[in-house]
């Protein structure tokens, strides 16, 4: 059952794509409304004109898509509060603006940037403990203001925050209990001159009808907290709770940049990061279920999650442990899942496959997911592991292969004596190649180092390479022993 009480939303701005923080910042947001049954609402804060694109939303919408966050309200899924883009919402903004103008808890104010910045230069030499907005159009009168208007004098909207306003409180979920003087804040600018509401006040508006119940959002919004509070009051909504989580940072200790490697999700996802494990290691960033914990997978995340077990300590983006977790999804997959969801759709993507009916080539992409799934790092990695098996009759053989494999002593020996005893296979699985092939070192007087490692070079052209009876088996029989011929003829010229 739906916890109605419970509200929490993600409202990205489509200025540029889903940064590594707005991610972690939706998954909290997420995790919190599954584990308290509430509702998470995706709502576009797409104010900004000039840098805002449709592609950016589609950019956001898909990685948030590709993580597995799904949103109860919100763009392509619609809700009771919506729109949920704020461009479609300025004649809701204006007809607060209007209310608070009828009431009396706005004003317009006509004075000019320069004025605005003479003010400021007179009050820091006078070293006026307040440096803000001097209200300077705070009590023009009715008159006055309806001629400059009248007139077509340029004029902006503030708030007019109340002169003994006490102290504002937020006793934040994650920070603690955090007081701002309300003595410090001016008389913010809810609209500007060419009509378009600003984000401290169209993003309370929104939350305030949207009946969000708590915002959890990065640490760098807690200053905008204290107008957001006095803007709650002047409609007469509740204030929500807020949690201000940490910002991530870099190993350097920076905040995490594009100088530290990948930042969007996208990035990461082109990469081929699990989505699974990629959402568990954000997840991790700033949060644990009990400090210890490493792999939560996604339902136990959408269970346990608290924002008691949030630290206000900043979190260090650390790439080395987000591969391991992303190692870990991938191993603890079965052969079969592996081969369907990571070596088949890699091999076709790399054009080295057709897509065609799994079942069909199931034996040989089982083989293929044994060999390589603990190998790699990312599903792309796949392909690497295994192209040496289209590489045709006559691969290029690296030339460290030919220089330690090829061109040591016995390994001529190895190579015609390889053809010998596999020249009979018959079954051809890695089973009977290793029976076949085992004892032949000792028969023909080499060590095993340079036995196997003639054969690798000749069947993969690698001294490195996946386990070498499946690899052999992979290539299949004629095609292995056209690459030993190969490789005796490339001996030849060494």
């Amino acid at each position: 059952m739906t916890n109605n009480n419970i509200r929490v939303r993600f409202a990205p701005s489509p200025t540029g794509k889903l940064h590594i923080g707005g991610a972690r910042t939706a998954i909290f947001n997420w995790a919190f409304a599954r584990a308290n049954q509430g509702n998470f609402v995706l709502r576009i804060d797409d104010t900004d004109p000039e840098r805002s694109t449709k592609e950016n939303e589609r950019i956001i919408t898909d990685a948030l898509s590709w993580m597995g966050l799904d949103w109860d309200e919100g763009p392509g899924v619609g809700g009771p509060y919506g729109p949920y883009k704020q461009m479609e919402r300025m004649e809701r903004y204006q007809q607060v603006v209007n209310d608070l103008l009828k009431r009396g808890l706005a004003y317009p104010c006509f004075c000019t940037q320069e004025e605005l910045e003479a003010a400021r230069a007179k009050a820091k030499a006078e070293k006026n403990p307040y440096q803000g907005y001097q209200r300077t159009c705070r009590e023009l009168s009715h008159e006055e203001v309806t001629k400059r208007i009248q007139a077509h004098e340029p004029y902006t909207i503030r708030i007019k925050v109340p002169l003994d306003h006490p102290d504002i409180v937020i006793d934040d979920l994650v920070h603690g209990r955090v007081v701002f003087s309300a003595k410090e804040l001016d008389d913010f600018i809810i609209m500007r001159s060419d009509g378009t509401p600003t984000y401290n006040f169209c993003t309370v508006v929104d939350d305030a009808d949207m009946k969000i119940s708590h915002i959890i959002r990065g640490d760098d919004h807690l200053s905008n907290t204290p107008r957001q509070v006095i803007v709650y009051e002047a409609l007469g909504a509740p204030v929500p709770a807020f949690a201000h989580i940490s910002m991530i940072l870099g190993e350097d200790g920076k905040k995490l940049s594009k100088r530290h490697g990948a930042t969007s999700v996208e990035e990461y996802q082109l990469e081929g990061y699990e989505p699974d494990a990629f959402l568990n290691y954000l997840a991790l960033l700033g949060w644990s279920p009990d400090g210890e914990t490493t792999i939560v997978p996604r339902d136990v995340l959408a269970h346990t999650f608290s924002l008691a077990h949030v630290s206000k300590n900043p979190a260090t983006f650390d790439p080395k442990k987000l591969d391991w977790i992303n190692k870990q999804y991938l191993s603890n997959m079965s052969d079969e899942e592996f081969a369907k969801t990571v070596v088949e759709p890699e091999l076709v993507k790399a054009g080295l496959e057709k897509r065609a009916d799994f079942e069909k080539n199931a034996s040989r992409y089982l083989i293929m997911a044994a060999i390589t799934k603990p190998r790699v790092r990312v599903a792309p990695d796949v392909v690497g592991l295994l192209h040496f098996l289209y590489t045709g009759p006559t691969p290029s053989i690296e030339e460290k292969a030919i220089r330690k494999g090829l061109a040591s002593g016995g390994a001529e020996a190895s190579l015609l004596e390889a053809l010998e005893v596999l020249r009979g296979a018959t079954s051809w699985t890695p089973e009977e190649i290793d029976t076949a092939l085992h004892p032949c070192p000792e028969r023909i007087g080499v060590s095993n180092k340079v036995f196997f490692g003639a054969l690798r070079a000749a069947a993969t052209g690698s001294l490195v390479s996946p386990p070498l009876a499946e690899s052999i088996a992979l290539l299949g029989k004629d095609l292995f022993l056209a690459r030993l011929d190969h490789a005796l003829d490339v001996m030849k010229c060494v």
